[in-house]
């Protein structure tokens, strides 16, 4: 048995996935409500069309949920709070679902699993994967990182199902950078095309904040090879590319002018912020993220930007 702390459509896709493998789960939900009508209607909205299986239990009773690994599908920004409020976590294998960089700490997951509960096995769950693709069991794969590598084999044959593959590593620095960096990148490129810089623009937005990904993770001591995997490349790609991804839809609007609904999470608009800042105290070079968050903060005009950005001196690839 497992259990799935979140039951956003991330946390819920995943249960229906492990569910299928074979293996009990249980889904924490913080409403007791929305537990309630979960449990009795097999259903989640955020997630329409998929029916829960059998062996998904629904329950708001956190007690119900201490199993031994843990997997924590929440927002990145909420995990600390999560942590904090249940120390009774400490001693079981911990695995974020989450991806982004800490505002005010700039700790990545695992780290903020480490600072919090030192006595537990931590880990991610990352790659590029869309929660209505793994609910409905079309073909997945994923990076599990876990720093011992005869515990993250145990858990790569626990959590592996029939349309959900999971790869492995040690390389925690890695895997959770290429994630959370990727969605700085991906409101990048839906910034240049709701502007109408066209697809040649976002190619190479994709291609120089990928340079920007791995600078920072090198400097980190991430291993070069993980960011050309599929927590680094595999989920830039997919992130960049299509309008499911929260981050890219976000950065669409910003280009188009429009409203976003603020009840939506963009975990790479936090991100953006904490990386820029801790790039400056590293002295990493970072542009595109430095364009992103004055975007965001509305000292720069997404024309004056680009010309930024193509205004820098010219250099060997």
């Amino acid at each position: 048995m497992i259990s799935v702390l979140g039951s956003g459509a991330f946390g819920t896709a995943l249960a229906v996935a492990f569910a299928h493998s074979g293996t009990s789960v249980t889904l924490w939900a913080r409403n007791a409500d929305a537990a309630k009508s979960m449990q009795s209607t097999r259903t989640n909205p955020r997630l329409p069309g998929v029916k829960l299986p059998k062996a998904v239990s629904v329950t708001a009773q956190f007690d119900d949920a201490l199993t031994d690994v843990v997997l924590l599908a929440v927002p990145m920004q909420k995990l600390r709070g999560l942590l904090e409020d249940h120390p009774e976590l400490s001693g079981r294998t911990l695995i974020a679902c989450c991806k982004g960089v800490e505002l005010g700490t700039q700790l990545g997951p695992v780290a903020v699993i480490r600072d919090v509960l030192p006595n537990a096995t931590p880990a991610i769950l990352t790659g590029p994967s869309f929660a209505a693709d793994i609910a409905r069991g079309l073909p997945t794969a994923l990076t599990l990182a876990i720093p011992e590598d005869t515990t993250g084999k145990a858990l790569q044959q626990r959590l592996i199902s029939p349309n959900l593959r999971i790869y492995r590593t040690t390389d925690t620095v890695g895997a959770e950078l290429g994630g959370a960096l990727k969605n700085v990148i991906a409101i990048a490129c839906g910034i240049a095309i709701g502007a109408g810089l066209g697809d040649s623009a976002r190619a190479a937005l994709m291609t120089r904040g990928y340079a920007e990904m791995k600078r920072m993770a090198q400097a980190l001591g991430a291993k070069p090879d993980t960011l050309s995997g599929l927590s680094g490349f595999g989920d830039l790609t997919l992130t960049c590319s299509s309008e499911q991804s929260r981050n890219y839809s976000f950065g669409l609007s910003l280009g188009r002018g429009d409203a976003y609904d603020p009840t939506v999470t963009v975990e790479g608009a936090a991100t953006a912020r904490a990386s820029l800042a801790r790039a400056k105290a590293m002295q990493v070079d970072m542009p595109i993220t430095q364009a992103v968050v004055a975007i965001l903060d509305g000292g720069l005009q997404i024309r004056d930007a680009m010309e930024m950005l193509l205004a820098r001196p010219p250099k060997e690839e």
